[in-house]
C-alpha cells in the first residue's frame, strides 16, 4: 500500500463494521503543497498528548502527495479504543512493524508499518524508548512510578515476532534512550525520580552484553542523561540535561579506547535538547530560556569528525509563523529536508515545520497535541 490516505468509501465501510455504540474518529487532512518522491514514502508523527488526558495520537505525512493527515489510528483500527493511550514517548519502524511506546499506559503498541493497522501490544511498566537488534526489540522502562519510592529501571527484551517479553535486565535509575553498537546495548540513565526524592541524578550509561543479556559495566558521564545516539563510526553521542545547578546541560562523546571499550572522550558546552544524525553531520537544536522563562532554540550542525559546530543558523523560520517550542527534529535521508516539531503551548495542537536543506522555509501544518517523535516509512 503506497499511500495511507483512505478513500471515503472505505472509511464508511469501517464505520459500519464497528459496534453500534462506538464513535469512529475520522482523520483530518491538510495539503502542504510540496511533494518529495523517493524510496521514503512518508513520515509518522507520534503526538504525546497532555499527560493524564489519554490523548496520544498518530499523524502521517504522505511525502509523495504532500498530504498531512492527523489522528489516523482510530480509523485504521475501528474496533479499538479511539486513542492510543496516555503519552506517546517513542516511535520506530523495524522490519514490517511500527512500534510506539505509550509511556503512562504502560504498553508498546505494535502496528503494520504500511497500514498502521494494529498487530498487538506489549505490556511494559512505565516504558520509555526503543532499540532493535536481530529478532529482538529492547525497551527501556522506569518500572516504578512518579511520586512513589524510586526503583532501579530495566530493559525488556521482546521477541519481535511473538510480541512477548522474553527477558529483562536491571539497569540504572530512570533509563532513557538506548543504542546498539557492536553487540553491546548502551542505556542512558537519568535518575529523574531519584532527584525528586533528594538522592541526586544518575550519571551513568549502562553497558549490556547482548550475547548474555547481562550488565557488563557502567560508564560515569554526567547527571541526568537523556538522548543517546550511535553515529556511523560506532561512536556514541549522549546529552545531559544537567542538574539545573552546578552542572549545566552538555553534549558528550564516547568512543572505543585501546581496549575496544566505549569511553568518554570529549564534550561540547551545548544544551542540546534534540538531535538527528545523518552521515557525518549531527543536526541539533539547543534550548535556553529568556528572562520570562520562554524557550529560545538555536538550530545547527556539528561535524562529528572534527567535533566543531559548522552551522549555528541552520533554519530561517518565517517571521509571521515562528516556532514557539521546538520539541524534535528530523532530516530526510535523501532530500535533506529538515522537519521541526513544535509543541507550541503544550495544551493544544502543535505544528510540523519543513525547511529545505539550506534552511529555507517550505511549509508548516497543524499536528496533534505535543508532537514529540517521528520516523520515516520506506518502501
Amino acid at each position: 500500500m503506497r499511500h495511507l490516505t483512505f478513500p471515503l468509501l472505505l472509511l464508511l465501510l469501517l464505520a459500519t463494521a464497528c459496534r453500534d455504540d462506538q464513535i469512529v474518529v475520522y482523520p483530518t487532512e491538510a495539503q502542504t503543497g510540496h511533494q518529495t518522491v523517493t524510496e521514503y514514502l512518508g513520515m509518522y508523527v507520534l503526538n504525546e498528548g497532555n499527560m493524564g488526558s489519554n490523548k496520544c495520537t498518530l499523524d502521517y505525512l504522505d511525502l509523495a502527495t504532500g498530504v498531512y493527515t492527523r489522528n489516523i489510528y482510530p480509523s485504521r483500527n475501528p474496533n479499538q479504543v479511539m486513542e492510543l493511550g496516555d503519552v506517546g514517548n517513542d516511535i520506530k519502524i523495524y522490519g514490517s512493524k511500527l512500534w510506539m511506546v505509550i509511556n503512562l499506559s504502560n504498553k508498546v503498541e505494535v502496528a503494520d508499518a504500511m497500514t498502521a493497522v494494529s498487530r498487538g501490544h506489549v505490556d511494559i511498566p512505565n516504558c520509555r524508548f526503543l532499540a532493535f537488534d536481530g529478532p529482538y526489540a529492547y525497551v527501556s522502562a522506569y518500572v516504578g512510578e512518579i511520586n512513589k519510592e524510586s526503583v532501579a529501571g530495566g530493559v525488556y527484551r521482546v521477541d519481535t515476532t511473538t510480541l512477548k517479553v522474553v527477558d529483562k535486565v536491571t539497569v540504572g535509575y530512570q533509563p532513557e534512550e538506548l543504542a546498539v553498537v557492536n553487540g553491546k546495548l548502551y542505556v542512558a540513565n537519568s535518575g529523574g525520580y531519584e532527584a525528586l526524592q533528594g538522592r541526586g541524578y544518575d550519571r551513568r550509561i549502562t553497558v549490556i552484553d547482548l550475547a548474555t543479556f547481562t550488565v557488563e559495566r557502567h560508564i560515569d558521564v554526567a547527571p541526568n542523561l537523556s538522548l543517546l545516539r550511535a553515529d556511523r563510526h560506532g561512536r556514541l553521542w549522549v546529552t545531559s540535561r544537567g542538574d539545573y545547578g552546578s552542572h549545566p546541560a552538555r553534549l558528550y562523546l564516547l568512543q572505543p579506547n585501546a581496549k575496544k571499550e566505549m569511553a568518554l572522550t570529549d564534550s561540547l558546552d551545548l544544551p542540546v535538547a534534540g538531535m538527528c544524525l545523518q552521515g557525518d553531520s549531527l543536526y541539533f537544536y539547543a534550548t535556553t530560556y529568556d528572562a520570562q522563562w520562554q524557550p529560545v532554540s538555536t538550530f545547527g550542525i556539528i561535524d562529528t569528525n572534527s567535533r566543531q559546530i559548522v552551522n549555528d543558523h541552520l533554519i530561517t523560520p518565517p517571521a509571521d509563523n515562528p516556532i514557539k517550542t521546538a520539541y524534535n527534529l528530523l532530516v530526510h535521508p535523501i532530500s535533506h529536508d529538515i522537519y521541526v516539531l513544535d509543541a507550541t503551548n503544550y495544551v493544544s495542537s502543535g505544528k510540523c515545520y519543513c525547511f529545505d536543506r539550506d534552511g529555507h522555509f517550505k511549509w508548516a501544518t497543524w499536528t496533534g497535541d505535543i508532537p514529540g517523535h517521528a520516523t520515516f516509512l520506506t518502501r
